[in-house]
């Protein structure tokens, strides 16, 4: 019988022993993003632009899912004020990477308006491609580490379910 209480608590903590995303790794992630994204709008602003740029020109696709926000022109205010939305909501999960109840509600909310959106999940690859092209130039130790594992978290909760 105590074996088998045994197993059955490890079991337990399997799914967050899977995560590379430890504590120290959310800390850096949540400590490295504010440094660039908490800096001012100019900056925000700039980042957008850069990851943008980089997302649509891997994937040129992509701009067929953002027409009705001018996704053919990132300059545009459209397309800018997603931007800015996109953004908030990745703040949003950043910020509650140490607070997992709050964080998965979170992200059932961002699965939810990606499935509607039949957005594909290989598009969170080039998503985190980008941000470990882009947010390199802002920081002076990027820990790339840190960024992939934890921005799995993210991109595994959203993507559940979304079209291959």
């Amino acid at each position: 019988m105590k074996v088998l209480i045994i197993i059955a608590v490890c079991l337990a903590f399997v799914p967050a022993c899977m995560s590379d995303c430890s504590p120290l790794k959310r800390l850096k992630l949540k400590s490295q993003w504010e440094a660039v994204y908490g800096k001012d709008s100019v900056v925000r602003e700039n980042l957008s632009r850069e990851i943008w740029s980089y997302i649509l020109g891997k994937e040129p696709k992509m701009k067929e899912l953002f027409t009705r926000v001018r996704g053919d022109n990132i300059n545009s205010d459209e397309f800018k004020a997603h931007a800015v939305r996109v953004f908030g909501g990745f703040d949003i999960c950043v910020s509650l990477m140490n607070d997992p109840d709050t964080l998965n509600a979170e992200l059932q909310h961002l699965h939810d308006q990606h499935d509607q959106r039949g957005i594909p999940h290989e598009y969170f690859d080039i998503f985190i491609d980008a941000l470990n092209y882009v947010i390199p130039n802002y920081l002076e130790h990027y820990d790339e580490d840190a960024w992939e594992d934890c921005f799995q978290v993210i991109k595994n909760a959203i993507t559940e379910g979304l079209t291959e």
